[in-house]
């Protein structure tokens, strides 16, 4: 016993062998904690997350266990620090700060993933609802909130080692004229992407047209709103031109429109024109496709080439595909008419004496 304690007292550099082993033996058991904790409370949590249909609780275990299984081993290293620090008292204020510091950047860790969780949920609830403005604040909360959290963080550390933040918020104080000049373009897409939530000329998923750009809204940003072309090409906009701008929007049309001028050649008598004009009326007037609210179909202009019959209606769907097909229809159907009516389709020509 004796020799043991004399051989736990012997010094190595400028520790002992008592105090060398106790600080390794408080970062093993940091370690095993850690690996316990990840067994059993992970698993246990995990089994309880997997028996509801929302994935924002995965998530929030997944934000809680990782951080924490970090931190574990941070306070063993902390602990065997301080063990060994005495022998060098200047490290111990370094060692302090760092701990410090890195246990806040575990923590904004934690929360910058748990807002994640939060967004997920808040997602899946807005999912749920009748109006789509909530699925477009879903993303603009999430980045915001983490540039906040990002923010704090820095903000803390820096204090935590010795800069002074006082001076830094005054320094950003002096200098915030050269910064609002450098930074104009930013602020002015932030409130252009918040006049687009507020005002919504349109949504994510709609069919949008613009200077520049046509297809479908990706994504409304801080700084720009992602359109996806019809090309499978991603289009960014600033929000700043977006709120400026005219934004046609096809998906608010409640209706979609058929309209062309028909042709048709000379040689066509009264009674034929009379005819052409009651029998195209008549099958748009029987045809469930067409929206029976409003339509015309008249003989209006003698061309230079042809005699003129205007048609104009709408379909009742929106959907593109759908209206095509129904113009389809309607084409050969007029095309129909004509044959029986012995007309023929006029192109433009010219005769020569």
């Amino acid at each position: 016993m004796d020799s043991l304690l004399q051989s736990m007292n012997q010094p190595i550099g400028p520790w002992t062998v008592e105090r060398l082993l106790t600080a390794l033996a408080c970062i093993v058991a940091s370690f095993l904690l850690r690996a316990l904790f990840t067994r059993v409370v992970a698993h246990r949590l995990g089994r309880l997350a997997s028996r509801t249909e929302t994935e924002a609780d995965d998530q929030m275990i997944a934000a809680l266990i990782s951080p924490l299984g970090q931190i574990l081993p941070v306070i063993g290293a902390y602990i065997a620090f301080r063990i060994l620090a005495p022998s060098y008292p200047e490290w111990l204020n370094l060692g302090n700060k760092i701990f410090v510091a890195a246990a806040t950047i575990l923590v904004a860790w934690t929360a910058a993933r748990m807002t994640d969780a939060l967004a997920t949920l808040a997602a899946e609830r807005a999912e749920r609802s009748e109006t789509t403005f909530d699925d477009q604040l879903v993303p603009l909360f999430r980045k915001s909130a983490k540039v906040f959290i990002g923010l704090v963080a820095f903000l803390l550390v820096a204090q935590n080692l010795g800069y002074s933040v006082s001076g830094l918020i005054a320094g950003l104080g002096i200098g915030g004229l050269a910064v609002a000049l450098a930074a104009k373009d930013t602020i002015a897409n932030l409130f252009g992407s918040v006049t687009i939530l507020i005002d919504r000329p349109f949504r994510v998923g709609d069919w949008i047209t613009l200077n520049g750009a046509d297809g479908v809204v990706e994504e409304i940003g801080l700084r720009s709103t992602r359109i996806r072309t019809f090309a499978k090409t991603v289009v960014s906009i600033p929000n700043e031109e977006l709120a400026n701008s005219t934004v046609e929007n096809h998906s608010l049309m409640p209706k979609r429109r058929i309209k062309f001028n028909l042709g048709v050649t000379y040689d066509a008598t009264v009674g034929q024109m009379r005819e052409a004009v009651a029998r195209i009326e008549e099958y748009l007037r029987g045809n469930p496709d067409i929206d029976q609210v409003f339509m015309l179909v008249k003989f209006t202009t003698f061309s230079d080439s042809s005699l003129d019959i205007f048609v104009y209606c709408f379909t009742g769907t929106t959907d593109w595909t759908e209206h095509l097909s129904i113009k389809q229809d309607v084409n050969l159907a007029i095309m129909s008419i004509l044959e029986d009516l012995d007309l023929q389709i006029a192109f433009p020509t010219r005769t020569v004496h």
